[in-house]
């Protein structure tokens, strides 16, 4: 048994070498129990263990030991919790790490199955079908928008194993790059900062609105934007356990961002999952000056204003004379309370003069997990205590900065999350564009 999570280890993939890593973590996660509240994943742990007398770990089969894998959507909320992770403890215990490893073990050696594979090729390939859809809305958008569990939608769910009866995020008309490159060019009189923004496929192709606020709000306060041409970050692929395609797509992003940085600009995210992404995945599988450099300069989009707010030599405008909200329900992300980052986005909203209260629950998505058809059994009880939780906290306004976990928060309260730069640009008197 090897203590590895680095993907270059000659014995990562070996199912031996995992099996064994398996049965240390899974005994010391069943001896201390801290997270049995996160997911499914621990209490379905327990639980097998402990229908033996001796609550051995090393008498769990390799299918119950794969459902404990399969289960884990990857929030990365037992390693913030977790007492012995290696940067503390000699036990160096990094539970979703060491699913990654086992998810990319299954995918190896042909355990997972021929469905589940199908599917993270149709939901992996997100740049493709992105510029497919945005190029035929209207026919894209027919079977997105369908009623959930509609016979639309049950035919889609057969061809691609995207789920059902799950409320799905609708494609845009225009890309968000294409309305970057045709927008009048803005001259800023005090450049306080150099950006290039790095949209993400969701606000790419989806929710286009985000990426033009964060725009308007980064020029507000001196701060020039460039667009990245990298590409979709690989998050579907390497939680799918594919890391030859997930690193491949890495190491072309690292060379890009890489490449932009060195022109003098920072990177800015806008969506919690992809800046986790390219912080902290791309050291791993990437490596090497560019993706140290590439972690060393990205920013989350509220993270990186808040860094002009505190620095001495630049200032935030804070003058706020559009529409304000009293009080406001903050979703926190898993994937920005991963990154120890703070709450940038709660300090950003409060300084409109908004009370801001938080709801640190997961969604349950983790970016394609729980849109496949094979999870909506655990995923959406998730995405119900969530819509519960921000239900009984009575906003007047939620946001959150992870649009898929908006989407679940839609899909179960009925009222739509905006993300914060959103929050923040109307209530610099920025009008939303139609």
């Amino acid at each position: 048994m090897t203590i590895t999570y680095d993907p270059k280890h000659p014995l990562y993939l070996d199912e031996a070498d995992v099996r064994g890593e398996l049965t240390r973590v899974y005994d010391l996660c069943h001896g201390c129990r801290l997270c049995f509240k996160l997911c499914t994943s621990f209490p379905t742990l327990f639980e097998m263990i402990d229908r033996h007398d001796d609550q051995d770990a090393g008498r769990m089969t390799p299918a119950q030991q794969d459902q404990v894998v399969d289960e884990c959507f990857q929030c990365k909320l037992c390693y913030v919790n977790c007492p012995y992770i290696p940067e503390l403890h000699e036990w160096k215990l990094d539970f979703p790490r060491l699913m990654l490893r086992a998810d990319a073990m299954q995918h190896e050696h042909g355990i997972k199955s021929t469905r589940s594979k199908a599917t993270t090729q149709v939901m992996g390939r997100t740049d493709l079908l992105g510029k497919a859809a945005t190029t035929a809305t209207p026919v894209a958008n027919k079977i997105v928008n369908a009623e959930p569990g509609s016979m639309v939608r049950k035919v889609t769910a057969m061809v691609t194993g995207v789920s059902a009866v799950r409320l799905l995020p609708p494609y845009a008309k225009q890309r968000f790059s294409t309305w970057f490159s045709k927008r009048p060019k803005v001259r800023l009189g005090n450049r306080q900062g150099r950006v290039t923004v790095y949209p993400t496929c969701l606000v790419e192709y989806q929710e286009t609105d985000i990426g033009k606020d964060l725009v308007k709000v980064y020029e507000r306060n001196g701060i020039e934007c460039n667009n990245s041409s990298a590409g979709c970050c690989g998050a579907p692929w390497l939680h799918s356990g594919d890391i030859k395609q997930f690193t491949k797509i890495a190491e072309k992003n690292v060379a890009t961002l890489a490449k932009e940085i060195r022109a003098g600009t920072d990177v800015v995210v806008p969506q919690p999952t992809c800046s986790y992404v390219l912080k902290k995945d791309y050291l791993d599988y990437v490596g090497g000056p560019d993706a140290e450099l590439v972690a060393e300069h990205t920013y989350d989009a509220a993270e990186y204003l808040m860094k002009v707010h505190k620095a001495d030599d630049t200032v935030l405008d804070t003058d706020f004379d559009g529409e304000t909200i009293e009080k406001i329900t903050y979703h926190t992300p898993c994937h920005l309370r991963a990154q120890n980052i703070g709450f940038k986005s709660r300090d950003l909203m409060m300084l409109t003069g908004a009370k801001v209260k938080m709801v640190q629950q997961c969604s349950g998505i983790d970016g394609m997990w729980g849109f496949r058809a094979e999870n909506e059994d655990i995923s959406i009880p998730i995405a119900k205590k969530l819509g519960d939780m921000i239900t009984e906290a009575d906003g007047d306004a939620v946001a959150g900065d992870c649009h898929l976990a908006n989407t679940a928060i839609m899909e179960q309260t009925g009222g739509a999350a905006r993300h914060p730069l959103q929050v923040i640009a109307r209530a610099y008197g920025i009008p939303e564009e139609h």
